[in-house]
């Protein structure tokens, strides 16, 4: 019996000692590295889970079709928290205790986010890109947190900026989601009216994944602002906005990029046109032309020359055509596309032996990694992006980027 089991004994033997030779880490063999995200694939966010997990996708299948990283394929495995805090702890934790994943990435949301960063920072697994300008992310303490966009603070100023200096427009409400998230764009609302010594006019809440918004919109109109910042995701904000015209309140209305621009849009068809959304990637239709602001005048112009957008958004949009012909472009799968984009980009520097190290050192380093024209760099922070575009928007349904000029104190 002894004989019989030794030469199994070997073998094993064998395969530890090349495993600890090539030196891979968890979620790594010869022939793929696998990732996780947990996001919302259901419930009234889920819009936005599955273009982050497009957008992922196609920068996979695109490393994939070239002979993968190295010669490893890269693997995705989603799970579907439905943006709920409890959900993401207890997928964060399948992802890296039983699928064994090396990195997570393409959370959606701040309360989600909240809960399942201190699960990946307890095992160091790197937490990439999630789609949420929260601050707290942004700290340092969270050594493993990779952010690719700018921040919701960064958002709410150019807002707050575009209102007050371009359009004149100084009495500002808010409209938030009643949690973390919403509670960061309402800071960041503040910060921006303090900055400026403007008091708020008045808030408006909603709890999160419904979409029971008539109080707040009543506490809303009662206060009279003339434009209203709303923080939240595409059903609620729609239902605010459909509700609001209904009843005769019509401040202008401006919202961040966590809404999941093309969900908006769908969800209110013409009601839509004349609301403004910040941006985190740049436009995804380059062929739409933009709305001048100058000096307070506004018009619009149809040529796409006013529009310049990196080559990695033409290529994203081939690419997203050839795969997906019935899906149009859109600002959140681009978002995912980059987020996969920086990935291959960070992997590839780490060699033929990646591991977490690596990966995560790649925020110490300052230097400018160039995804097609799209720069990212990190070195003082851990957000690569600081990048904000102002949309409207048309009376077609299309967002057009938003352009000020000199006169009205530039970009």
């Amino acid at each position: 019996m002894q004989r019989a089991l030794q030469p199994l004994l070997c073998a094993a033997v064998l395969v530890l000692v090349a495993s600890l030779a090539h030196g891979q880490e968890a979620g790594v063999d010869d022939d793929s590295i696998k990732f996780g995200q947990s996001a919302a694939f259901s419930g009234p966010a889920q819009d936005l889970g599955k273009e982050i997990r497009r957008g992922i996708e196609l920068a996979f299948a695109e490393a994939n079709e070239a002979g993968g990283v190295f010669g490893r394929t890269l693997e995705l495995v989603s799970l579907d928290d439905a943006y709920e805090p409890e959900a993401a702890i207890a997928n964060t934790t399948e992802l890296i205790t039983r699928e064994n994943v090396f990195a997570l990435i393409g959370a959606v949301g701040t309360p989600t986010s909240r809960s399942a960063v201190p699960v990946a920072q307890a095992d160091n697994v790197p937490y990439i890109a999630p789609f949420t300008g929260a601050a707290f992310l942004r700290d340092r303490q969270w050594s493993t947190v990779i952010n690719l966009r700018a921040s919701y603070y960064q958002e709410t100023e150019k807002i707050v900026d575009f209102l007050t200096r371009s359009l004149g427009i100084n009495r500002i409400g808010v409209f938030y989601q009643d949690d973390s998230f919403g509670q960061a764009g309402l800071r960041g609302v503040q910060i921006a009216l303090e900055r400026r010594g403007l008091p708020m006019v008045g808030t408006g809440v909603y709890p999160r994944n419904t979409t029971a918004v008539k109080t707040g919109l009543l506490d809303l109109r009662a206060a009279g602002p003339d434009a209203v910042v709303l923080v939240g995701a595409y059903d609620p904000v729609a239902s605010f906005i459909a509700w609001a015209k209904q009843i005769g309140f019509e401040p202008l209305f401006m919202t961040i990029s966590f809404v999941g621009s093309n969900a908006l849009i769908e969800k209110l068809g013409p009601a839509s046109s004349g609301i403004f959304v910040t941006q985190v990637v740049p436009p995804p239709d380059d062929d739409d032309g933009a709305v001048i602001i100058d000096d307070g005048h506004v018009r619009t112009v149809d040529d796409d020359s006013t529009v310049t957008n990196p080559p990695i958004v033409e290529h994203y949009r081939e690419l997203l055509a050839r795969a997906f012909p019935e899906t149009p472009p859109g600002f959140v799968s681009l978002e995912g596309y980059l987020a996969g984009r920086l990935v291959v980009s960070i992997l590839e520097g780490c060699g033929e032996a990646p591991d977490r190290a690596c990966f995560l050192e790649t925020m110490t380093h300052d230097r400018v990694i160039d995804l097609g024209g799209f720069p990212i760099r990190f070195g003082d922070d851990n957000q690569g992006s600081d990048a904000v575009y102002l949309t409207v928007v048309d009376d077609q349904g299309r967002y057009r980027k938003v352009v000020e000029t000199a006169g009205a104190g530039g970009e």
